[in-house]
């Protein structure tokens, strides 16, 4: 969660930015690794899209997976990071996880052009959330500050939420027991995510009182 519009743990947060050389170098890393992953798959996904212009949850997905991956890229640094060994890792599996997804041809649960639908929802949802959040936001958890408007005054995470629905869409329509297994893990790494995430948010007394306000962290009423 982020940006200068609520109170932040520095009164001037830039200068508490202090990375040391390994935190650095593990910052620069993931950030460029998404450049060539991320163009392998959209080039892979144009492909087989080509092959079939009847698939436009090919495109749609590729869209989401460059409006979240590119986007973390110009993200600003934080303040506070988890440079935890075990958050590093589940953050990289849980946001390239995309590059394990069957894109060949699967079994259509829906419509095309429903789960097309759905997925527009979910990147509108996270088209939401990004702009609530400007450029405060990133891969790895950290303490960008906390923001409570728009989205926010109903889950903690609708980023997440949006991720969600659009994986959802891709999957009711390129339906494989490889895509769901994908999937399964997926959000399996994202709870532990979103869970490490809270636990350094969590030491700002902003967001404890932010928890207080908005329950539900992904799913209002169930999680």
């Amino acid at each position: 969660m982020s940006q200068s519009d609520y109170p932040q743990t520095s009164s001037n947060p830039a200068d508490r930015v202090c990375l040391t050389r390994a935190q650095l170098v593990a910052e620069v890393v993931v950030r460029l690794l998404t450049v060539p992953l991320l163009g392998l798959f959209v080039i892979l996904t144009v492909h087989q899209y080509v092959r079939d212009t009847s698939r436009v949850t090919l495109l749609l997905f590729a869209f989401a997976e460059v409006l979240t991956v590119g986007l973390a890229v110009f993200s600003r640094v934080p303040t506070e990071r988890d440079w935890n060994p075990l958050s590093l890792v589940v953050t990289v599996c849980a946001t390239f996880y995309f590059l394990a997804f069957q894109i060949t041809p699967g079994i259509r649960l829906v419509p095309e052009a429903l789960a097309a639908a759905i997925q527009v929802a979910g990147v509108l949802v996270q088209i939401y959330a990004k702009w609530s959040l400007r450029r405060s936001f990133g891969l790895l958890p950290a303490n960008r500050g906390v923001i409570m408007v728009g989205p926010y005054r109903i889950v903690r995470h609708p980023m997440y939420l949006g991720y969600l629905i659009t994986d959802i869409g891709f999957l009711v329509a390129n339906f494989g027991i490889r895509n769901l297994v994908v999937v399964v893990a997926q959000w399996t790494l994202q709870v532990i995510r979103i869970v490490k995430e809270e636990q350094l948010l969590s030491n700002d007394i902003t967001y404890r009182e932010y928890m207080g306000r908005v329950r539900y962290r992904l799913v209002h009423g169930v999680f």
